[in-house]
């Protein structure tokens, strides 16, 4: 069993997901773990957000630094957090858990001719959305427009037409990369789809 295994096993042990595993070659190793997500039941409200503690981290690290001592893994510092604000999207669960979110994401092919997107464009910002079929398809889209954000205190023209939305569907096969936009609203985090 590698290091790898270890970690995943731990973390997963301790009733955590393994959002991101780092290992770098100053001997670095940064393990990124979340509170795992179920969906709610058809017509149930979304779960209210947990969010990891510093007491769950430092749980994880003293688990993690024995069963790495265990395993003989040489490293030179483990650091536990949770993924912030920009949190990596790979799997399924994560798509769905942040439906409504704006995200970003990285194609790993870019898209070729397509009308009103540049052929050479891979990486988009926008709202994440099941696309229509997505029971039968499991496609996804992202929703966005180019119209630049409006300055603070900048006056828009309610006679100014709005850039057209556009919507890219993709499936989880042609994403290089996700995340969530590390969008701060000193405001507050608003609810999905706020």
């Amino acid at each position: 069993m590698g290091w790898q295994d270890t970690v995943a096993q731990t973390v997963a042990g301790l009733g955590f997901d393994l959002v991101d595993l780092e290992r770098s070659a100053g001997g670095l190793l940064r393990v990124t773990i979340d509170l795992p997500w179920t969906p709610p039941e058809a017509g149930q409200p979304l779960p209210t957000e947990q969010f990891v503690t510093v007491e769950d981290c430092e749980r994880v690290t003293r688990q993690l630094q024995y069963a790495l001592e265990v395993e003989g893994t040489d490293y030179r510092r483990l650091e536990v957090g949770s993924p912030g604000i920009d949190r990596p999207l790979r799997h399924e669960n994560d798509f769905r858990r942040f439906e409504g979110q704006v995200v970003d994401i990285t194609l790993k092919a870019a898209l070729g001719a397509n009308g009103a997107v540049a052929a050479n464009r891979k990486k988009f910002r926008g709202t994440l959305e099941r696309a229509e079929g997505w029971a039968q398809t499991g496609q996804w889209q992202i929703v966005w427009s180019d119209e630049p954000p409006p300055k603070p205190g900048q006056r828009v023209s309610k006679k100014r037409e709005a850039a057209p939305l556009q919507a890219l569907g993709f499936t989880l096969d042609e994403i290089a990369q996700a995340r969530l936009a590390p969008i701060v609203n000193f405001k507050g985090r608003g609810a999905p789809g706020a």
